[in-house]
């Protein structure tokens, strides 16, 4: 299971030789408080080169070996001076992760005669430079503005660059765990197993319905502790005095049985099959199961949506664990507001969204509660002869009638522009959500992912 929080930062400042000046001592010092407060691992460069500086490119070998060794997801190379431009180029493009580029802004110049005494650092302009080496070595970098050391910039930039790092790390190299087989009226959720592996690294585990059964069932036999600690701990939260024992046990069972497959996959999310495999077999409904995986840690989506899976997969890295993804049917516009939609599905939201005034119930194995809303994210992979993009957005919730299920009204700024843009494709009437404002993060990941480009309501 895949901790979203989880995150190792490479910090390799840089100088240029030629320049007197040089800030790396007071920079790492403060990218170090950064990291701490943002819980988040530093690996840095003391021991390898003389000055724990990136200056010449003998040295990068070293650097990358250090980098791998230690498992650095991005790599962030400040600027202690200009820079030396074709260093950083030359280890972003080999170490090929996340990168980013900062240094502080100057002090005032002081008058003197010689430009090198009068500014003994230039920073900003090494990043120009930068900016463009990285370029013309295709290393695809993240940049945050030259901004004061103690400035809110600096916090903000870091802090947004290791959600994008976490991104990524969700989506790449992912492997999604299927469960049996597409809805068979659902030719909106098909896609390309090839193509994820050869083009994202995503790769996907099928697993045919006997075998899925099979665990569940025995978990239901020889794990009977275990299922009473997990309706235990749902009591806690939820009302299931509506829902047959027996069937709250499968519930449970299910779970188990899920996340045990999920473990020996070596799988980090789940697309399932919910019409009909728990059904027909177990004699209960997939929704609150779903619900359940993904709050505790797994994704899991509807009707076996892969593309779906993405979407959540980035929203769950992005928010770094701190609230759970759902995923929702974009059904009904609100009655009175025309700028509102209805986002529903039949009960698979994760329970630890639910507002409390909602009383939130399980009935049927379906969850029955309104979400917590606020500013919220939507996502939403797409695909069309063969080109991917992904619909990144934000809105805020709003109050609309009361339905069944798990839900949560939206209000946008023009949702006939919303409209449009889902019924024109290529996207589809699923969407992954996570509540907070993520939209510039995810963007901003894409470029790390791979050949897909970035959507909104108003392109």
């Amino acid at each position: 299971m895949v901790d979203y929080r989880k995150c190792t930062i490479g910090l390799a400042s840089t100088r240029r030789d030629v320049f007197p000046g040089n800030r790396k001592d007071e920079i790492n010092k403060r990218i170090k408080e950064l990291a701490k407060k943002f819980d988040v691992g530093i690996v840095d460069i003391d021991d390898v080169t003389g000055e724990g500086l990136l200056i010449k490119n003998e040295n990068i070998p070293k650097i990358i070996r250090k980098f791998l060794d230690k498992g650095v997801d991005g790599v962030f190379i400040p600027h202690a001076n200009f820079g030396q431009e074709e260093a950083v180029a030359k280890l972003c493009a080999a170490l090929g992760k996340p990168a980013l580029i900062w240094g502080p802004r100057d002090p005032a110049p002081k008058g003197a005669v010689i430009a090198l005494e009068d500014r003994p650092f230039d920073v900003q302009c090494g990043l120009f430079a930068t900016g463009k080496a990285l370029l013309s070595y295709g290393a695809p970098f993240t940049y945050i503005e030259n901004c004061a050391l103690d400035s809110n910039i600096l916090e903000k930039g870091f802090d947004d660059f290791i959600r994008t790092v976490c991104t990524v790390r969700a989506v790449k190299g992912a492997r999604i765990l299927q469960l049996s087989v597409r809805p068979k009226q659902f030719l909106s959720v098909r896609y390309n197993e090839l193509e994820l592996q050869e083009k994202f690294g995503v790769e996907v585990v099928p697993l045919e319905t006997s075998i899925i059964i099979a665990c569940i069932k025995d978990v239901l036999q020889n794990d009977a502790e275990a299922i009473d600690e997990k309706v235990v701990s749902w009591k806690k939260h939820l009302d299931f005095s509506q829902m047959p024992e027996d069937q709250t046990r499968k519930l449970a069972a299910s779970v188990i049985g899920i996340k045990r497959l999920v473990d020996e996959n070596g799988c980090t999310a789940v697309a399932g099959e919910c019409w009909t495999m728990l059904q027909n077999e177990l004699g209960i409904f997939a929704c609150f199961i779903w619900g359940a995986l993904t709050d505790e840690g797994i994704p899991t989506i509807c009707e076996t949506d892969v593309l779906g899976v993405l979407g959540s997969l980035m929203l769950a890295g992005a928010a770094r664990g701190e609230t759970a993804p759902f995923f929702a049917d974009i059904t009904i516009r609100h009655p009175t507001n025309d700028n509102a939609e209805l986002l529903w599905h039949c009960g698979p939201f994760p329970y630890s969204l639910a507002k409390p005034e909602s009383n939130p119930a399980v009935i049927d194995c379906k969850g029955q509660f309104e979400i917590q809303g606020g500013d919220i994210t939507l996502v939403r992979w797409g695909l069309s002869a063969g080109r991917y993009s992904v619909f990144i957005d934000e809105c805020k919730s709003t109050e609309g009638p009361k339905t069944n299920g798990t839900y949560l009204w939206i209000e946008v700024d023009n949702w006939p522009k919303w409209e449009r843009k889902f019924v024109k494709g290529p996207y589809i009437h699923h969407v992954a959500g996570a509540r907070g404002k993520y939209a510039p993060v995810i963007r901003e990941a894409l470029q790390y992912i791979g050949d897909i480009s970035s959507d909104n309501a108003n392109i």
